[in-house]
């Protein structure tokens, strides 16, 4: 196995191992709200503490960016390892069954290792640049769906104060009219490791964060697919974090669909 997703996978599996333990007392875990509908948890915190501690120990001289502790820089580093210890924390205290742990990594701003964990269901997604991903070692792929005809799509609803709802439901309006149907997990990192498996058929979402969508951008290349921002514009990092997501013809098919609905900050 490539030494770094060794590491990584590592740090996912003991992250996955202080969730699956919380599982069981969640009316008594203490809840932080970071904004409105914006959960931390103490069970967050030690996920992430345990993955940094794991890279610590191998990659002392690596950077980090991780979603509760922020950047933690090594100026001398041209690798930076992407965290989000917990992504679905409002689906975890409610005892909702969709979220997982994401660890990507950036070698000189290029995506090269990616690995989302689902303790839940034991699935291990994983992706080395060049070398494919895979799902618990079994090679995956994204759908061959030719457009939004008869597609599933994945999507994820705004929740902040600051989110602009109107755009979104006119965009949420737009697909469901063109699709089999769009599916709401709750956890990007999940909705972008099932496009790649072929278990949805795309995946769209505005204002993302880094760690929410770094392993699975990677994951979803690696599969055949593409991670692209809102206009099409593929790249790391996804302009926004207003990503769009599966194979070429459906990533082209939402982008049309999306366009007409997009306010002008967005569309240029």
């Amino acid at each position: 196995m490539d030494p770094l997703i060794n590491i990584a996978v590592q740090a996912a599996r003991q992250a996955g191992s202080i969730i699956l333990r919380s599982m069981g007392r969640l009316d008594s875990i203490r809840v932080h709200t970071k904004q409105r509908n914006d959960f931390v948890t103490e069970v967050d915190l030690k996920a992430e503490r345990a993955i940094i501690d794991t890279i610590r120990k191998a990659h002392p001289e690596h950077a980090i960016l991780a979603e509760e502790s922020g950047r933690l820089e090594a100026p001398d580093s041209d690798v930076e390892w992407i965290i989000d210890p917990l992504d679905g924390t409002t689906n975890f205290v409610h005892g909702f069954p969709a979220f997982a742990v994401s660890i990507g990594i950036a070698e000189k701003g290029r995506l090269t290792h990616g690995v989302i964990y689902d303790p839940l269901r034991e699935e291990l997604y994983t992706a080395v640049r060049g070398r494919g991903a895979q799902l618990n070692d079994h090679r995956i792929r994204v759908s061959q769906r030719p457009g939004l005809k008869n597609a599933l799509i994945g999507t994820g609803f705004p929740f902040r104060q600051t989110d602009d709802f109107d755009t979104y439901v006119g965009m949420f309006r737009a697909v469901m009219l063109r699709t089999a149907g769009v599916r709401r997990a709750g956890a990007a990192a999940l909705d972008l490791a099932w496009t790649a498996a072929g278990r949805l058929d795309g995946f769209f979402e505005l204002n993302l964060k880094p760690w929410d969508i770094a392993a699975g951008t990677l994951i979803m290349e690696e599969a055949g697919g593409l991670a692209s921002d809102i206009t099409g514009r593929s790249g790391w990092p996804i302009a926004g974090g207003n990503i769009v997501a599966g194979n070429l013809k459906v990533v082209a098919a939402l982008v049309k669909t999306l366009a007409p609905h997009l306010p002008a900050h967005l569309a240029k």
